[in-house]
């Protein structure tokens, strides 16, 4: 496994600061956002599919501070009532596909989407339980006549650039959980993925270790966050609390620092659990605390996560070094 980093967090640092700044806390792997004007210091998109020796420039200052793609992120508003918006997205994640493609990083991160909840509509709607009857009857239509439809035609793009396109289940979204994750994956094909967030999970009481039994092999991205509860809001507010992230002392829940939700014991089994399955990718660390400061997130975080990475491949176990048989059946 690979210590990474999402580049959305280091946008508080210049391009080549904020690859020093990884490579000397122990990332090897970057994730590379494409969110909006802040993420142009790490990836010009534009520019680096115009220009190929400005893309060779580019992987070659990456590579000279020994960091590799992860992923590439292609958030957004897949599923948006607004036409325009929709069209900009699919532009976008075209351009996406194509720069993974030439820079030999099929991964793509991406939202599900979230749908208005029925034709005409314009509020994004997000149902949470199945009464009233209505109720089902929208998120029927929001996934028959939205969703699937839409991803199997971005599926087949991705497919023929080669790329995986990696679904973060998160709450707020469609795909929420991971049956629903599998749910998609059913309905389009193996080029859906899951980019694995165990922060979202947590917040709707998830056995995350479970989650990643259940997934398997559809894990191809993980990202690094932790989730705190806080008791005394919980009690009046439940999970479903809907104050403002810039308030977190009053909120129920906040996302936090690897460590912070759960304790070490928890990650080394979050370890353990993504090596059983067979994943060896990277870990991209995400800071996604509003009480506390970025660059001290950061160096926390990757100062909990880097004694539980199991690095190197299992090779030739000690029974075997031993000259031990432990490979018989009963």
């Amino acid at each position: 496994m690979k210590l990474g980093v999402n580049t959305y967090f280091l946008h508080f640092l210049e391009f080549e600061e904020g690859l020093r700044f990884a490579k000397d806390h122990g990332a090897q792997a970057l994730e590379v956002a494409l969110l909006g004007e802040p993420s142009l210091k790490y990836c010009d998109m534009e520019k680096l599919l115009a220009d190929r020796d400005a893309l060779r420039r580019w992987l070659d200052t990456l590579a000279e501070h020994g960091l590799e793609i992860s992923g590439f992120t292609a958030h957004g508003e897949p599923l948006s009532s607004d036409p325009d918006v929709v069209k900009a997205y699919s532009d976008c994640f075209q351009k996406v596909c194509r720069l993974a493609e030439a820079a030999g990083a099929p991964r793509l991160i991406v939202l599900s989407g979230i749908p208005a909840g029925a034709p005409g509509d314009v509020c994004p709607t997000w149902i949470v339980d199945s009464f009233p009857l209505e109720n089902r009857r929208t998120l029927r239509w929001q996934w028959e006549e939205r969703l699937i439809p839409f991803w199997r035609e971005h599926g087949k793009i991705a497919e023929d650039h080669g790329c995986t396109v990696c679904v973060e289940p998160q709450i707020g979204q469609l795909v929420h959980s991971p049956t629903t994750m599998a749910r998609l994956r059913e309905a389009v094909g193996p080029v859906i993925g899951c980019n694995f967030d165990p922060s979202h999970l947590f917040v709707q009481q998830i056995d995350v270790l479970e989650a990643i039994r259940f997934l398997g092999d559809a894990i191809h991205h993980v990202h690094v966050k932790d989730t705190r509860f806080f008791p005394h809001n919980l009690r009046l507010k439940g999970l479903l609390d809907n104050t403002n992230y810039t308030k977190p002392e009053d909120r129920s829940w906040n996302f936090t620092l690897i460590g912070w939700g759960h304790d070490q014991i928890f990650w080394r089994d979050f370890v353990s659990t993504l090596r059983f399955i067979g994943y060896e990718g990277a870990l991209s660390v995400e800071m996604e605390s509003n009480y506390i400061n970025v660059k001290e997130g950061l160096e926390k975080s990757f100062a909990f996560l880097k004694p539980l990475l199991l690095k190197e491949p299992i090779g030739t176990t000690w029974s075997e070094y031993s000259g031990l048989d432990l490979s018989t059946e009963d």
